[in-house]
């Protein structure tokens, strides 16, 4: 388990007890040197959910290797990917369109990642859990007021209201949507500093955590004209994601 807060920790630690689980957590204090705390001190409330989201996805893929694991399980639903379609489409990230509908996931010497509950709409997991009296946690994260997916998550419940199955219909849509032969696509290699998959010379996580550390977090967010910035800055030295970890 890659824990953020110390609440949702607790949830994870009472699970394994009642459903004699193996657990590992590890934290974004343990793998980063930074706590999310320390994350929002630095970087405010309006772009604080980028650097979480980044040092999660890296951190699953860390705690799995550590484990030796061949598959990550996430518990994304209909509702998640559906809202993730409009993000993408909204931002125009064609790369992550393409692949965010997809049930699993993995590339060449990743561990791949699947998606079991894809169709599952949110509401019948949350009845599910009443019904089966589950030990879950349910509160909206205290650090995520003003991000992004927010907009397309009352987006996406307004339609739901007009038409029930819209969530289904815009995963299918996703599904559905092609790319042209002659649309440019990143380029997947690794970073350079810890060999993370990386689509530039330094994964995300490395450029963000040298931001952080140089107290300029906002240089680590952005167009690749930012990156470049911090690519500069650290030719020679800075920390890695892989340091810590």
């Amino acid at each position: 388990a890659v824990v953020s807060t110390q609440s949702t920790g607790e949830t994870v630690k009472r699970n394994q007890l009642q459903y004699s689980l193996p657990l590992k957590i590890l934290s974004y204090q343990e793998l980063y040197g930074w706590t999310m705390d320390a994350i929002v001190k630095e970087i405010g409330m309006k772009n604080n959910c980028t650097f979480c989201g980044v040092f999660r996805r890296q951190a699953l893929d860390r705690g799995a290797a550590l484990l030796k694991c061949d598959k990550i399980v996430t518990g994304h639903n209909a509702d998640d990917i559906a809202e993730t379609v409009i993000m993408n489409i909204l931002r125009g990230d064609i790369a992550r369109l393409g692949r965010c509908t997809a049930i699993s996931t993995g590339s060449e010497g990743m561990i791949s990642r699947c998606k079991p509950f894809k169709y599952t709409y949110e509401k019948e997991i949350v009845m599910y859990a009443h019904f089966k009296k589950l030990d879950y946690f349910t509160t909206e994260c205290i650090y995520s007021p003003n991000a992004y997916r927010g907009n397309a998550r009352t987006f996406i419940k307004d339609l739901e209201q007009i038409r029930p199955r819209a969530i289904l219909d815009v995963i299918k849509s996703g599904e559905d949507m092609s790319i042209k032969d002659d649309v440019k696509m990143p380029t997947q290699m690794t970073c350079t500093r810890c060999g993370y998959i990386s689509s530039s010379e330094l994964c995300k996580a490395c450029i963000m955590l040298d931001g952080l550390n140089r107290g300029k977090p906002q240089l680590s967010i952005g167009k690749a004209n930012k990156r470049k910035q911090i690519l500069k800055a650290t030719a020679d030295t800075g920390s890695t994601a892989a340091e810590m970890f």
